[in-house]
């Protein structure tokens, strides 16, 4: 499988920076993944938030390749337990799509041309994450999908 996220807005903090570089190492041995941050644009330059999000969208596209199935996070996404989220990359897969692109989106959420590239949507809950968390327990969950799927031992 190649596993690419992309997101809006670069990881400033260690703690986060190391958290996701343990999770991308651990992929490393099931996967392929890439990690793509796009420029965060400030609305006061872009024009209001339509503008901001207009400007992160063609950046967001510009990174997904072309025959990509892509996975955009969202509150309102399907929610699936580890287990299942499991099962459906083994089944995307099956169908011959191993080369799939998650998309975290900006603080204003996503362009509705980014929205009407994703094939799916998939959300953590009903909750509200800031965005360098959501990218740790999407490579988490990435991995621990991996680890399912090989029927292999994973903390619970």
């Amino acid at each position: 499988m190649n596993y690419t996220v992309v997101c809006v807005g670069k990881l400033k903090e260690r703690f986060w920076t190391e958290a996701c570089a343990e999770y991308v190492k651990r992929l490393g041995a099931y996967a392929k993944i890439k990690v793509c941050e796009v420029a965060d644009v400030d609305p006061a330059r872009a024009g209001g938030v339509d503008g901001a999000r207009a400007k992160e969208g063609q950046a967001i596209l510009a990174a997904i390749a072309p025959r990509s199935h892509v996975i955009l996070l969202a509150i309102d996404g399907k929610q699936r337990s580890s287990e299942d989220f499991s099962a459906h990359l083994d089944d995307l897969a099956l169908r011959g799509k191993s080369d799939l692109t998650f998309v975290i989106g900006g603080s204003d959420g996503v362009s509705p041309e980014v929205r009407a590239r994703a094939n799916e949507t998939f959300s953590f809950g009903p909750i509200t994450l800031p965005h360098n968390l959501a990218r740790v327990v999407l490579l988490e969950q990435l991995y621990r999908a991996c680890k399912i799927s090989r029927g292999e031992p994973y903390h619970k």
